[in-house]
């Protein structure tokens, strides 16, 4: 072998440096010019000194636990490898050093937890930011510099003025009573021989600030505090360690007003005042930990691309694109100038901004308007102004100032979310699906922001059912293991007594402690808390991580069990008056209990050509309406996906009684919800893309199904009329069932409700409605909701048709099987593997159909051409075959 293996990487995150705990995982990829797995060795150096070489079995470049003893708090790591050589072959070169460090272990933190001391309380979205400091002395001859750090609140470490670290927004959104994070900086440049000035700028964020639609206040806590360590190692071997502790001082920052939905006001005019003590110890937090995910950072940024003064003193900024994050603004006027920022998404007719669409309503209540603004009073001096305290979803603002212009090449967007590196790549050569592709991925940019959030505007919660809905889309585009273990880390730390599954999760109201609120009576849904099945599945599918699976098992179970408990003793009021007894089959029906249901389906007219609401015009109604068909299926693909959960963690036992019990299940919906010819009794398209990709409908029966699901996008005049959980589906299920012309259709249909309505509409990222944007321009619900996106997954899987042989695991075997059409003549597109790089490419020229597969070493695939021929296996390396086919579409 000639070739090294490379990108390796450890099962953690960081910023400046990986950093983990005492027993990190190590994964790498095999060399590209591997004929067949192979073994290895692995060496490493922990703070310069060797441990042994460790052997490696082939094959196990995945997930390697820690193979030597747990290590300390501050360790500095590298390590390397090799693949050693068979039947002839030498090894491969070593790999490339990999570096990382371990953080501060809980267990040696000595640092206090301190406090601000505050005058008052102003209340929730209207507290400013709080300086804490210190002052120490430190020699000459600094070899290295180290700050831990974590916070209740979000908050900003400065060393002599210089900003530790390029992490936004930490310590990052979690389930505070349970788990926190703390962040790991080199300050080294920072510090200076003599006297030095350690700050922390602490505010409100995810710890006590507003949540949710309604602006209600968080519940982790009323008392704001900050943990620090900075360790300094000199040249000579000496050490010394500054920490947080009852000698800091507080004040209030220039950030009079902090929060990171309403939006940040900073007065550059203000000097801090005469420092208080702080407050030692007022707080109770879980013990430190690591995060597994990337950091949020600004990814970008983005100057307008056109202003426009609509009056004296107002303009409105369009940046070009919707995307989370915040604005950088270097032209803030002579001193005393006031400079308000208003953010958001859409423009009304008169071209002014408008977010009357993000309002929150209830019925009977006065709305609570959608506000994300930002301002800055100038001191004269040629400040910045760049809000890190607050984060928005916006396209465009409105900038209003009075006596002062605008400069607009001072107007930047920064692009602000989780750094995730891209794994997936799509292209082909029709500009609209292209386009469709880019806003599905801007859409999922812009909600990936620590946590995967619904919207990155009116409510920025990890909603359960949005992510189980786009995870198996997510995994396609981008590296979101990490990303998605740290949020199921919520999830479990949310989860309610009984088993329920918090809706979303970091759950900032803690319904868990709040049984009785009305809230609680709507958490436990299908397709929502589902998602503590469906994404740890989903990650083990497209990583290979067999610990996901694990440390997620008893959520699982508890989650799944409730689910069962609920069938057999709630029925839904139908049933009830069908027969006072259950019948048989109806202890398997999940009927009699909350569920969302299908959720944002396309919106009927009235006969005035009003849009009709079912959940805002009759909410008792759709309440008590009867979901047990979609309840019954969802717990069916839970309880077998459970079953294969089992089998893979050698829990044999568990495998057969979940296997059991999920044909008892299908079974029940057969019997309740299947008519004999095929059709369901609900009749939605919804209902069949459901019964078919959860393969719920026999076999002899879904030639009928599928049939039907066409005669009823037919009758909609060739529209989709799926909402939230089936959308993702519709097109592989069609295409599948032998239907791909019929796929294409509504995936080309250029009518709402469809994608490319979208597009033509002009939309950068996908809506939460259909109609985001109407026929006359008025904007409905939230522009940037990634859920409909996972369409992308039908461009990766079908258009280009590049997807997982079923059972295999982390790509070790794929297959190309495109679905060319007419208005598409060549797709193209990568996808970074566990293996290696999988690269494919199609065109079409006349009906010559020509595929070329790029396959990784130690990976097995095929090709599967339309008319249903195969080759296999494919060799390794570059390989390409043609074949006649005849016109598609």
């Amino acid at each position: 072998m000639r070739n090294a293996p490379y990108d390796l990487g450890i099962d953690s995150g960081g910023d400046d440096f990986p950093v983990s705990g005492p027993t990190p995982r190590l994964s790498w990829k095999p060399p590209s010019d591997a004929a067949r797995p192979v073994a290895y060795e692995v060496e490493c150096t922990v703070d310069g000194e060797a441990r042994p070489v460790v052997r490696v079995t082939a094959g196990g470049h995945r997930f390697l636990r820690w193979p030597w003893t747990a290590l300390d708090s501050g360790r500095r790591v590298v390590w390397r490898v090799r693949a050693l050589g068979s039947n002839g072959d030498g090894d491969s070169p070593w790999s490339r050093w990999h570096a990382f460090e371990t953080g501060l272990l809980d267990a040696d933190w000595r640092a206090r937890w301190i406090s601000p001391a505050q005058s008052g309380d102003a209340g929730y979205g209207r507290r400013p930011a709080y300086v804490l400091s210190a002052r120490f002395e430190a020699r000459s001859g600094v070899r290295s510099a180290r700050l831990y750090a974590t916070a209740l609140g979000v908050y900003e470490a400065y060393v002599n003025g210089a900003r530790a670290g390029t992490a936004e927004l930490s310590p990052g959104s979690t389930s505070y009573d349970r788990t926190l994070y703390a962040q790991a900086s080199d300050v080294t440049a920072a510090v200076e021989a003599g006297g030095n000035r350690f700050e922390i700028l602490l505010s409100d964020g995810w710890y006590r600030g507003q949540v949710g639609a309604f602006r209600r206040p968080a519940e982790w806590g009323t008392v704001l505090g900050a943990r620090a360590e900075l360790h300094i190692v000199y040249e000579d071997g000496a050490r010394q360690v500054v920490r947080t502790d009852g000698t800091w001082t507080s004040t209030e920052s220039a950030i009079t007003r902090a929060d990171l939905m309403e939006g940040q006001t900073t007065d550059f005019r203000l000097r801090p005042g005469a420092g208080r003590p702080v407050l030692v110890d007022q707080v109770e937090a879980p013990s430190v930990n690591w995060s597994p995910a990337p950091p949020v950072r600004v990814i970008e940024s983005r100057p307008a691309q056109a202003v426009v003064q609509l009056e004296d003193g107002v303009w409105i900024a369009d940046f070009g694109q919707n995307a989370s994050g915040r604005i950088a603004l270097d032209d803030l006027g002579p001193a005393g100038t006031r400079t308000v920022v208003d953010h958001g998404e859409h423009l009304g007719p008169d071209g002014d901004l408008t977010t009357a669409h993000l309002d929150a309503i209830r019925p009977g209540q006065a709305p609570i308007p959608f506000v994300q603004r930002d301002e800055a009073l100038s001191a004269g001096g040629g400040e910045t102004f760049e809000p890190r305290h607050t984060v928005h979803g916006f396209r465009y603002v409105r900038v209003r100032r009075g006596g002062a212009p605008l400069d607009p090449a001072s107007l930047v967007m920064r692009v602000v979310h989780s750094d995730l590196r891209r794994t997936g790549t799509f292209t082909c050569g029709h500009e609209d699906l292209k386009r469709l592709h880019e806003i599905a991925e801007w859409s999922f940019r812009g909600n990936a922001v620590d946590v995967p959030t619904d919207c990155p505007t009116r409510e920025r919660l990890a909603w359960t059912g949005d992510y189980q809905v786009f995870a198996p889309t997510a995994t396609r585009l981008y590296d979101v293991l990490g990303f998605s273990r740290k949020w199921l880390r919520s999830v479990r730390d949310d989860q309610l007594p009984d088993g329920r599954i918090a809706n979303f999760s970091p759950d900032g109201r803690r319904i868990k402690h709040h049984l009785d609120d009305q809230f609680a009576l709507m958490t436990g849904s299908a397709g929502w808390g589902d998602a503590v099945v469906a994404v740890p599945w989903e990650l083990y599918e497209s990583y290979g991580d067999r610990e996901v699976l694990a440390e997620n098992w008893e959520a699982m179970v508890r989650w799944v069990e409730w689910a069962l408990m609920t069938a057999r003793t709630a029925r839904h009021g139908s049933r009830t008056e069908r027969s006072a007894e259950p019948l048989p089959h109806e202890r398997y029906l999940w009927d009699g209990s909350f569920h969302w249901g299908e959720w944002t389906e396309p919106r009927v007219r009235a006969a005035d050509g009003s849009r009709v609401d079912p959940v805002k015009d009759d909410p008792v109604a759709w309440f008590m309406a009867d979901k047990g068909e979609i309840g019954t299926a969802f717990l069916y693909r839970s309880t077998a996906t459970l079953a294969r959960v089992a089998r893979v963690l050698d829990r044999t036992e568990d495998a057969d009684r979940y296997a059991d019990i999920a044909e008892r299940v299908r079974d029940a919906w057969r019997t309740e919800f299947l008519s004999p010819a095929g059709r369901t009794v609900g009749d939605t398209q919804a209902g069949y893309v459901r019964a078919l990709s959860l393969d719920l409908v026999p076999g002899a029966l879904r030639e009928a199904a599928a049939a039907r699901l066409v005669e009823l996008i037919r009758t909609a005049g060739t529209h989709l009329g799926t909402g939230f959980l089936a959308t993702g589906d519709l097109l592989p299920v069609l295409a599948d069932t032998g239907h791909p012309d019929v796929a294409y259709e509504l995936l080309l249909q250029r009518t709402a409700p469809s994608w490319l309505y979208m597009v033509d509409r002009g939309a950068t990222t996908i809506w939460e409605d259909w109609e985001g944007v109407d026929d006359t321009g008025s904007a409905h619900e939230s522009l940037n909701h990634y859920s409909k996106g996972a369409v992308a997954r039908f461009l990766h899987t079908h258009v280009l048709g590049l997807r997982q042989t079923p059972g295999s695991v982390a790509w070790e075997s794929f297959e190309v099987a495109p679905v060319p059409h007419p208005s598409v003549p060549w797709a193209r597109g990568t996808h970074e593997s566990p293996q290696g790089t999988i690269a494919v490419e199609w065109r079409t020229t006349g009906d010559l159909l020509t595929v070329t597969v790029d396959v990784p070493q130690a990976t097995t695939a095929r090709v599967v051409f339309p008319d249903g021929t195969t080759v296999e296996p494919l060799p390794c390396g570059r390989f390409s075959a043609s074949r006649r086919v005849g016109k598609a579409g």
